[in-house]
């Protein structure tokens, strides 16, 4: 699986309004709403708060991932936000979050969503595109690199 079969430029978000883990993905939440790639916004809101309560998704280097299932959407989803100032998601290496990729899909769609949390995390380990996300500074320049890192895979 490609990110870029997913992810739309118009689902990123340079900068996040949010000064909180709620608000976050409330804003992620509402940028898919706008661009219509969801149909119940606040299924999906309450399935990925809901995750969120369960365990962190705040897995290090300023890097968080929330995510749910439900029947607010018919697709695997996702949105992308780049914390104005970075955010508490409680993360398992203490630090404070920047980037937040969320994913949203139906409840049978496992498979395609367990595939894109590993292709993120897997991309983000890659210090020098990490760094690179992390100094985007509009959603077009985000969406390219990370399109432009997936083509070097």
């Amino acid at each position: 699986m490609r990110l870029n079969e997913i992810l739309k430029a118009q689902n990123i978000k340079i900068p996040l309004d949010a000064k909180n883990k709620a608000e976050a993905i409330g804003e992620l939440v509402n940028v898919l709403a706008a661009s219509g790639d969801i149909s119940d916004p606040k299924k999906v809101l309450d399935a990925v708060l809901e995750r969120e309560a369960t365990r962190t998704t705040g897995i290090g280097n300023g890097l968080a991932i929330p995510h749910g299932k439900c029947t607010g959407t018919k697709d695997l989803v996702m949105a992308i936000g780049k914390a104005a100032t970075p955010i508490d998601f409680q993360s398992i290496d203490g630090r404070p979050v920047t980037i937040i990729w969320m994913l949203a899909s139906p409840p049978d769609k496992t498979g395609p969503h367990i595939h894109a949390l590993a292709r993120i995390s897997r991309l983000m380990t890659i210090d020098k595109f990490r760094h690179a996300l992390m100094a985007a500074k509009t959603p077009q320049e985000a969406y390219d690199l990370i399109i432009a890192q997936e083509n070097s895979l």
